[in-house]
């Protein structure tokens, strides 16, 4: 409403600008070029009297013709510019106050969004905006062509990655990100980045080629934090808890107290006994990528990550899929497990599944609604997924 206000004072002072030299016009001339003439007229009709080159009678005969000529010409010039001066100045006001409001409107109503409701702050940076997604994707869609255009192009694939994953396209983020080392150069980052993808398309599995490609993101920096942490995943997934527990430690004291993968590391410590850890409502049983800036899948057993490891891509993702509906229908039967539903919506968005994702979140919040501490706990858990709390 402030801001409106001050508009409208702008808007008043740029009028009253307009109309206050209309309203305040000069004097008009008390004649004009013919009065000039006669003024001059009467100043040589008083040197030729002066010099005694005409008598003083006519010289007052001549005086008298030309004052009565100069009058008529005086009044004459100023009923004319009188005139015009008012008609200029009405025209001009009109234009001020009826035309530039008409013109503005015009322009706006076609360009503007005068039907627009107001949308407030909170919602603009939180909420889902269907419009910004399409726009992202068209986004997308000109930089994907732009790229198979020019395949060489490192800089643009390095850019394109993280976005294809926010989009939830992991294959093609897999691919983004390999071009981007390919053509661009190799990274401590980009290669951690890329085992991460590699470890959400695998449902939460640190397969040979995403440890591969943490192996190499810790030879380019050996404090990466990402790297270290799914090398101590994979130990554990391969029953060294021992040597899980060594990494995480090792990466807990060169960690930052404020780092937001601290939580993480300090459960998934505690999980193999390698020491306790702070409770946050976000933990889970399973390490979750997501929370050091990927994704995962839900919880798997030592038995089921075994049997993964030697599976096809196609039969681990049936698997997964398989885990996933038997969790949902496991939570349709106790609805309060928080932890459980938290892991479905995560398992939705790594497979793609938005839609079910979201009908989760209002299943969940539908379940547990009556508990005003589980509901604050799903909330969170869902702020630490990327998702809206």
């Amino acid at each position: 409403m402030t801001l409106w206000f001050v508009f409208a004072l702008m808007t008043m002072a740029a009028i009253f600008a307009v109309l206050w030299p209309l309203g305040h016009a000069g004097r008009t001339q008390s004649g004009g070029s013919e009065a000039a003439v006669y003024k001059d007229q009467l100043a040589e009709i008083e040197r030729d009297l002066a010099s005694g080159l005409i008598a003083a009678p006519e010289a007052e005969a001549a005086r008298v013709e030309i004052s009565r000529r100069l009058l008529a010409a005086a009044g004459t010039g100023r009923k004319e510019v009188g005139q015009s001066s008012v008609g200029w100045r009405r025209a001009a006001a009109v234009m001020a106050l009826v035309g530039l409001p008409l013109l503005a409107a015009a322009v706006y109503f076609p360009l503007g969004s005068p039907n627009l409701r107001d949308f407030p702050l909170a919602q603009r940076a939180r909420a889902p905006d269907p419009a910004m997604a399409s726009s992202l994707e068209a986004m997308v869609a000109k930089v994907e062509q732009h790229l198979k255009e020019n395949p060489t192009d490192g800089r643009g694939w390095a850019v394109l990655a993280p976005v294809l994953v926010k989009l939830g396209r992991y294959d093609d983020a897999v691919r983004a990100y390999r071009n981007s080392i390919t053509y661009d150069g190799e990274s401590a980052e980009r290669r951690s980045n890329l085992g991460e993808v590699l470890t959400g398309v695998a449902g939460g599995v640190v397969t040979a080629e995403a440890k591969t490609e943490f192996e190499r993101a810790r030879a380019l920096n050996a404090d990466d934090p990402k790297a270290n942490y799914f090398l101590g995943l994979a130990a554990e997934q391969d029953g060294r808890k021992d040597d899980a527990a060594t990494i995480w430690r090792a990466l807990l004291e060169k960690t930052p107290a404020d780092a937001p993968w601290r939580p993480l590391v300090q459960s998934s410590l505690a999980r193999v006994g390698g020491g306790s850890a702070e409770p946050t409502t976000s933990q889970t049983t399973s390490p979750s990528p997501q929370a050091a800036g990927g994704s995962a899948a839900p919880a798997l057993s030592d038995e089921t990550i075994a049997a993964a490891k030697n599976m096809s891509e196609g039969d681990r993702a049936t698997m997964i899929r398989s885990m996933v509906e038997r969790l949902a229908n496991r939570l349709k039967q106790n609805g309060n497990d928080v932890e459980g539903w938290l892991h479905l919506v995560n398992a939705y968005m790594v497979m793609g599944d938005h839609d079910k994702a979201k009908s989760a979140i209002a299943d969940a919040r539908a379940a547990v609604g009556n508990d005003a501490e589980r509901l604050r706990q799903f909330n969170e858990g869902l702020k630490d997924l990327g998702l809206d709390g």
